[in-house]
């Protein structure tokens, strides 16, 4: 399965017109097949980075699929709504992605995917990319090993999870940056963040041994975005 991960810059007095586009066009045009689903519609949190930046992802099938996809956006029945929604953004930039081997989200089953527009509450996702200076497969293990893996760990003591790692992605050959990888997390308590955000990361923490030192033996440049789902993406 494929993961079309498209950040929108969008025109800021268009931002209602840019949403009921994606709302009322891409996701029913989707449902009228089996190819694609849009699975997820995130504006990017005030005060947290670009202003009136949108990230959504679009599951796909197959490979076949993103062709038919491809071809309905270019010359077939969604061109028309991709010209009107260039309207509204300034541009935008995508990449194919698939899952690592040790994702927890491996296949979304396309099917079960709401189309409907049904409202929910918002929620708090944090979309960490980090470049390895080291090879690309030992950067992906070490997330797994020094950083999931502990997570897990601690939930099971403390019966509460603090960072849900959802999902692992990498990007698909040919469609983006080769040594790129990205975590998709959901904040289940948004206090968290504002912990990390007020609080000095304390020494003990930066120690040989933890994640945050361990993990400068694979990179020391990533980029992290908090993302908050639209009510009515169809997941969150």
């Amino acid at each position: 399965m494929l993961f079309v991960h498209e950040v929108h810059q969008v025109v800021g007095k268009q931002e209602d017109e840019f949403e009921t586009a994606f709302r009322e066009g891409w996701m029913p045009a989707l449902a009228q097949g089996d190819d694609a689903r849009l699975l997820w519609y995130m504006n990017h949190a005030h005060g947290s980075g670009a202003s009136y930046n949108v990230v959504t992802i679009t599951g796909v099938r197959d490979g076949a699929a993103w062709e038919r996809l491809a071809q309905r956006v270019q010359s077939g029945d969604l061109s028309e709504w991709s010209r009107e929604v260039d309207t509204y953004r300034h541009d935008v930039t995508a990449k194919v992605m698939l899952p690592v081997h040790w994702s927890p989200i491996q296949e979304v089953d396309l099917t079960d995917v709401p189309t409907d527009g049904r409202e929910h509450e918002l929620h708090l996702f944090m979309e960490d990319t980090g470049w390895p200076t080291s090879s690309l497969d030992d950067y992906i293990q070490a997330w797994d090993d020094i950083y999931r893996q502990p997570l897990l760990r601690y939930a099971d003591d403390m019966r509460a999870i603090p960072i849900d790692i959802q999902a692992c992605f990498q990007n698909a050959h040919g469609s983006s940056l080769r040594r790129e990888a990205m975590l998709w997390q959901y904040i289940p308590d948004p206090a968290t963040v504002a912990h990390l955000l007020v609080t000095e990361l304390p020494i003990e923490r930066r120690a040989p041994g933890t994640y945050m030192y361990d993990a400068l033996a694979f990179r020391d440049q990533w980029k992290s975005r908090l993302l908050r789902t639209a009510s009515w993406s169809p997941l969150y």
